[in-house]
């Protein structure tokens, strides 16, 4: 045997073989190069936290995607989505990290991979470099890191404190929600008077709010920017509810001694009948504490930077509202909505998936976003039925099915 086998090893066999060997290996190794081109990482990894910072690099497509329908995105010769004026913003904190990244794994995976949309975080104090590196790795567009404004994180000069404090003090022992908490004060006024002034925010038409620790349920194969610019829609929701009447009690009035200075402000064509019910005016009705829930909002800057806007703002910011009682961002923003621009401005994006805390938004037809695989949310936990929700109210304003 070990004779035969000797017998075999020619030197030309040998030499065959070995060549043969060769070219496999420079095969194999050619495929892991292009391999690994393909999902190259940048090559430096420098952290930067004040400026825009390029990402993950996109393989390379040899041609744009076939467009069949209007519901998938439009490409530009090179493969690569048009994209708007926008952006994704988040306040966050730096030890709110793991669920910052969590919310942006979804809307990575069901929106963003496809357009690369950028992202603007924001935080009340300088971000960590961890919380940078953990979230830059994984968005598939720019990441822009800022700090918000110390005008815009505290008491203003015409605030008693000592009052506000009382305040606090009292709501939190009739158990509140945030009752006591200053910082969900400060919170909840720069989301309804300074957010939109941000200097980040500046190049930017549209922004998309996303919260830490938020799931979205459903594949979104459109651009939903695109759709408010070609729809000429100005805000955005997904989920509508009730607000604590006792954290707003002079809210209303605030807003209806506004309208009476400011009737040059409110929309001929308005939303009203979303926030009062039996067809009253501002000034006779009561408001019936319905809000777009803002944590999930799509919506034009440019009707936040308005002079109607700016003025509204300015009325509810001297009024001590905020800090004297606790006034939300969302029925901040839902009333401006509803009386500043026109009904059909407002868009219920129904085909978004969307959770946050206890409150889930799930597109019902299972022919249309469930046996497809669109979604995969539980319609049974829908908020929209729900006797805390608003669907009603918002519906019976537009007089049909919201634009389902």
């Amino acid at each position: 045997m070990l004779r035969l086998l000797a017998s075999c090893l020619t030197p030309r066999w040998i030499v065959s073989a070995t060549v043969a060997i060769i070219g496999l290996i420079s095969v194999g190794l050619m495929a892991q190069l292009l391999q690994d081109n393909a999902y190259a990482k940048p090559a430096s990894d420098k952290l930067e936290c004040d400026n825009s910072i390029s990402l993950t690099s996109v393989p390379v497509q040899s041609e744009a995607p076939v467009i069949h329908d209007d519901d998938e995105f439009t490409a530009t010769s090179s493969g690569e989505p048009k994209l708007e004026k926008a952006t994704f913003m988040m306040l966050v904190r730096n030890s709110e990290v793991h669920d910052a990244r969590s919310s942006i794994r979804y809307v990575e995976d069901r929106f963003n991979k496809n357009f690369h949309y950028p992202w603007l975080f924001i935080n009340d104090e300088p971000f960590s470099s961890e919380f940078v590196k953990m979230t830059r790795s994984i968005v598939s567009g720019n990441a822009t890191y800022g700090v918000v404004p110390k005008e815009a994180w505290s008491m203003p000069d015409w605030i008693d404190r000592q009052k506000a404090e009382e305040c606090m003090n009292t709501m939190e022992s009739h158990k509140i929600p945030y009752g006591g908490m200053e910082s969900y004060r400060h919170m909840c006024r720069f989301f309804s008077g300074f957010f939109y002034r941000h200097e980040l925010l500046a190049d930017y038409d549209y922004y998309w709010r996303v919260e830490p620790n938020t799931q979205l349920y459903c594949d979104i194969t459109y651009d939903p920017f695109t759709f408010m610019r070609e729809k000429n829609k100005t805000y955005g929701f997904t989920i509508t509810l009730h607000e604590h009447e006792s954290t707003i009690e002079t809210l209303w009035p605030t807003v209806q001694d506004f309208s009476r200075a400011h009737p040059e402000h409110i929309h001929p064509n308005n939303a009203l009948d979303f926030i009062v019910d039996d067809q009253k005016s501002i000034t006779e009705g009561s408001y019936n504490l319905c809000h777009f829930w803002s944590n999930f909002e799509i919506a034009s800057l440019k009707f936040f930077r308005s002079q109607a806007y700016g003025d509204f703002f300015d009325a509810l910011d001297r009024s001590g509202g905020f800090f004297y009682e606790r006034w939300g961002d969302a029925p901040v923003h839902s009333i401006a909505a509803s009386l500043m621009v026109d009904k059909a401005e407002i868009h219920w994006f129904y085909d978004v998936g969307y959770r946050h805390q206890d409150y889930m938004h799930c597109p019902e037809p299972f022919a249309e976003f469930h046996d497809s695989g669109k979604c995969f949310c539980n319609p049974d936990q829908n908020v929209d039925g729900k006797s805390y929700s608003c669907t009603n109210e918002y519906l019976r304003m537009r007089g049909d099915l919201g634009g389902q």
